[in-house]
């Protein structure tokens, strides 16, 4: 089960997020959307989606800082063990929070407001049930990792670079505290979902914003 769920189910779930997404773009790009709901409701939209992504944007730099640097280079620049723990605790305890608060209000919004909540398919509800594990086991782990107790960098952070090294060394991850398993399961099944859901249009760069003419807009002529 070791072998399986932190050797093979991790390049499963990449496979899914990969090929599936490389799938719908190509052969069902009329689908690559983000069903926006803006039209529906724009008053609640205002404030939780700007708390929403900059508080994910914050969390997705935390991640990158420390899963993907290995604790040698922030060592070589004079960051120790102590001085690395207190900023990710602080910062991401408060970037957690803006994401949480963020993604709480985008749930209130599309569960209350009668019009978002009938345009809410059965993979969406699944999308949010495995984002909302995702995004509040991760905090728990912040929470309860507040005294320092557990050093994801030499264990969590050389397994996901195995796999990216494609030598894959379950066994970093057998004295991993279970609330961090749960957080790394809980984001594998959100990649598997993610190619079939609206999270692709973060993918989608507006780029020919930058080059289109302008959209006029004139009044209507009042008589």
């Amino acid at each position: 089960m070791n072998l399986f769920l932190w050797g093979a189910l991790p390049y499963i779930a990449f496979t899914f997020l990969i090929v599936g997404t490389l799938v719908r773009f190509f052969y069902f790009e009329r689908n690559w959307t983000t069903k926006s709901s803006e039209f529906l409701e724009k008053k609640q939209l205002r404030i939780a989606n700007p708390l929403f992504h900059f508080g994910l944007l914050c969390v997705i730099g935390g991640h990158v800082v420390g899963v993907l640097i290995p604790k040698t280079w922030t060592a070589a620049i004079g960051i120790n063990d102590h001085m690395y723990h207190q900023g990710a605790l602080y910062m991401g305890a408060v970037a957690g929070l803006i994401f949480i608060v963020g993604f709480l209000l985008l749930m209130k919004r599309r569960f209350t407001v009668a019009e978002l909540k009938v345009n809410t398919s059965g993979l969406d509800k699944w999308l949010y049930l495995f984002l909302t594990l995702a995004i509040f086991s991760g905090m728990a782990g912040t929470l309860l990792n507040a005294s320092g107790f557990f050093d994801y960098r030499v264990s969590i952070g050389p397994w996901f670079r195995s796999l990216l090294s494609f030598m894959p060394d379950p066994s970093l991850m057998e004295g991993v505290p279970f609330m961090f398993k749960f957080h790394m399961l809980a984001w594998m099944v959100v990649a598997i979902i993610f190619p079939f859901s609206r999270l692709v249009h973060c993918l989608s760069v507006p780029l020919n914003y930058l080059t289109r003419p302008f959209i006029v807009y004139r009044k209507r002529d009042e008589k």
